[in-house]
C-alpha cells in the first residue's frame, strides 16, 4: 500500500425493511484487519463516504409480489446503481443477490425452490473463478462450505445467458459435492448449472444465495467467508484500486 492512502475500506451494508442478516454482516466485516462497516438505512441517496457495499440478506419488504421485487426501488438504489457503474464493489448475499438481480444489476432471476421448501443447511460449494475482486484469497482452496438459509435461491436464466456466464468466467460458485463434483444431489435449490453465484460483466458486482457473513467465525465452525472478505481487502490495497 502506497504512502498518504488509508489503511481502512469502509463499506455500506444496506439496510432494507426486513432485512436481518445486516448486523450478522456488520460484526462480520468489522471483525476483520483493513475493513469498517456501517448500517445505512434504504431511504438515503447518497454512497460517497463508502469504498465498497454490501446488501444483505433477509426479506427486504417482506418478499411482497417476490423477493426483492419492491427493495430495488427504495431511494438507496440509485445511488447503488451508480456505485457498480463506477466499478466499486457491490456484494449481494442471499436477499441481497435477489435485489440485485430484481435491479438489473445481474442477469436471470431468483426463483423458488424446486422443492417448494425452505432450506437452511450447510452446502459445499466449488469456487470457479478465482480471479476476482472477491475471490483472490482462495488460491488453492476449490471446495468450500458455506451456510444458506432461503426458499427462492433457484438460479435461473435462458440458454444464452447462461452460456455467456460460463464462457465469461462469470459463474464464481458452483454447488457441489465434497469432492467438487456439480450433481443433481448436491443442487439445494434447482439452479440453473448448479449456479451459487455470479458477477456482472465489470467484474465488480458479485450475488451469491449462500453467506459467508455466517462463516467468519471459528466458533461458529466454518471461516471460509473470511476468504471473501479479506479479498476484498486485498483489493483495496491493490495497485488496481486508488483511494478517493
Amino acid at each position: 500500500m502506497q504512502v498518504g492512502y488509508r489503511s481502512i475500506a469502509r463499506l455500506a451494508v444496506v439496510q432494507f425493511p426486513g432485512s436481518n442478516c445486516d448486523m450478522d454482516c456488520v460484526w462480520a466485516i468489522n471483525s476483520l484487519l483493513g475493513l469498517k462497516a456501517k448500517l445505512v438505512w434504504h431511504k438515503e441517496t447518497k454512497l460517497s463516504d463508502f469504498d465498497g457495499v454490501v446488501l444483505p440478506g433477509g426479506f427486504s419488504y417482506g418478499d411482497y409480489l417476490r423477493p426483492g421485487a419492491i427493495a430495488r426501488f427504495s431511494p438507496i438504489m440509485d445511488a447503488v446503481r451508480d456505485f457498480a457503474e463506477e466499478g466499486k464493489p457491490v456484494l449481494g448475499i442471499c436477499n441481497g443477490f435477489q435485489i440485485l438481480c430484481e435491479a438489473g444489476l445481474l442477469p436471470g432471476a431468483l426463483v423458488r425452490n424446486r422443492s417448494l421448501r425452505f432450506v437452511c443447511d450447510r452446502v459445499w460449494l466449488k469456487v470457479e473463478n478465482k480471479k476476482t475482486i472477491f475471490t483472490s484469497r482462495f488460491g488453492e482452496v476449490d471446495v468450500i462450505r458455506l451456510p444458506i438459509a432461503h426458499g427462492d435461491g433457484c438460479y435461473y436464466a435462458d440458454e444464452a445467458t447462461l452460456g455467456q456466464l460460463e464462457k465469461e468466467g462469470r459463474v464464481v460458485f458452483r454447488y457441489v459435492n465434497r469432492d467438487g463434483v456439480a450433481d443433481v444431489a448436491s443442487n439445494p435449490n434447482g439452479s440453473c448449472n448448479n449456479i451459487a453465484g455470479i458477477l456482472n460483466e465489470k467484474g465488480n458486482v458479485l450475488g451469491l444465495m449462500p453467506h459467508p457473513e455466517r462463516a467468519v467465525f471459528e466458533n461458529l465452525g466454518l471461516t471460509y467467508g473470511r476468504l471473501i472478505f479479506n479479498s476484498i481487502v486485498d483489493y483495496f490495497l491493490s495497485d488496481e484500486y486508488r483511494w478517493s
